[in-house]
């Protein structure tokens, strides 16, 4: 499986678990509702900071391999 499609789906399983709309998870993470949206659906190109901000936010840890 993409690892890109994994991240997504990890995220927003993380995201809905936690109560949060993509707005919601945005502001906690300090990045755009678009941002969000685009690493759930492995779309775009955001940042590696942006990644690990919502990453943080829901709770997740990004491991390097």
């Amino acid at each position: 499986m993409d690892d890109g499609i994994a991240l997504g789906r990890a995220l927003r399983s993380a995201r809905t678990c936690l109560g949060l709309t993509q707005r919601d998870l945005a502001e906690l993470a300090g990045v755009s509702e678009r941002t969000v949206r685009s690493l759930e659906t492995a779309t775009g190109n955001p940042s590696v900071g942006a990644l690990m901000s919502v990453a943080n936010a829901v709770g997740l840890h990004l491991e390097l391999r």
